[in-house]
């Protein structure tokens, strides 16, 4: 009868697995490092590149300007900080709510083959380009925006409510409305996704304590599931407002990239990545430092809320509600 072989690692010597085992350590450190050091090189080189338009302008002064004038070389950030953070938030909270929605619909309540669905199609909403969301701002949301906002102002107008006019804009269809509408459809999947996981590990005990006290079914997902998972749901949102602070394709094509403030609901605005792409390519000197500030500006940003939403991540693994 043959003999049994001997177990996997049997035949090799202590000291050559102690060092197959650093070896192994020592790849993986430097495939780590390697990514730090790229993310430490891209702010590097950002702040650089920038660093002639801060010494021209002062931090404050380049970030709080409001005129961005190639022809005279003068360039304000503030406009553009303005309309990045107002359609990223605007456009985080119009996602909210139907992103908790789909959520709780595909664990809580859907069958399987349809959160099965729902999972599909989050994950090809997630994986679609940019510009097939901006082709559809452009060539079907902006149409039905515009007639929408033609009849409001012309409601305002008939009313002699003259106040709303400075502050609806003109209603051509591309501007602020038009892009936070595209930006919120495109946080959804993601925002969606990171919800529906963080609600998919809640432990079924949770669920069971609570129906043994005789809670419905929205009571148990109202006091047992969300307390509980609140850490990665907030996690995803905030996530999402980091993919909507960079979002560059769908953005140029239905914003209308007007930079001169105040903006307007209905009217054009612009944002730091849209700015980047509009004047990238025919920038020099002082204006390509101008665009790389921006770029380490928005660089700063996103860092800032990768970070919030690690450390929440982290805090709610802690506390054991995650």
């Amino acid at each position: 009868m043959a003999s049994q072989p001997p177990p996997i690692g049997a035949r090799q010597s202590p000291l050559y697995r102690a060092f197959g085992d650093r070896i192994f350590l020592a790849a993986l450190l430097l495939f780590g490092l390697i990514v730090i050091g790229i993310v430490i090189l891209m702010g590097w080189q950002l702040a650089a590149g920038g660093s002639q338009a801060f010494a021209q302008f002062g931090l404050l002064g380049f970030l709080g300007g409001v005129t961005w004038d190639p022809v005279a070389d003068i360039y304000g950030a503030w406009p553009f900080i303005i309309g990045t953070l107002i359609t990223s938030l605007a456009a985080i909270v119009l996602a909210f709510f139907p992103a908790i929605a789909v959520a709780i619909y595909a664990v809580e309540y859907a069958p399987r083959w349809l959160g099965s669905i729902l999972q599909y199609a989050l994950e090809l909403l997630a994986a679609l380009p940019s510009v097939i969301y901006g082709l559809w701002g452009l060539l079907v949301l902006a149409p039905i925006l515009r007639s929408q906002q033609q009849s409001i102002v012309t409601w305002a107008l008939e009313n002699q409510q003259d106040w709303l006019l400075a502050i609806l804009g003109p209603p051509i269809g591309f501007g602020m409305t038009t892009a936070v509408i595209v930006l919120a459809v495109m946080v959804i999947p993601y925002a969606a996704s990171l919800a529906k996981d963080s609600i998919a590990l809640v432990p079924g005990a949770q669920r069971e304590a609570a129906y043994a006290l005789g809670a419905t079914k929205w009571e148990v997902i109202k006091n047992a599931v969300l307390p509980y998972a609140k850490g990665g749901i907030l996690a995803g949102i905030i996530l999402g407002f980091t993919r909507a602070l960079g979002e560059t394709m769908a953005v140029v094509m239905v914003i209308g990239n007007n930079n001169n403030l105040p903006f307007t609901l209905f009217g054009s605005a612009t944002t730091i990545p849209a700015s980047i792409i509009n004047e990238f390519g025919e920038a020099m000197d002082l204006k390509l430092s101008a665009l790389l500030a921006l770029g380490f500006v928005l660089f700063i940003m996103s860092g800032l809320m990768n970070l919030l939403a690690a450390w929440i991540v982290k805090r709610m693994s802690v506390e054991g509600r995650l």
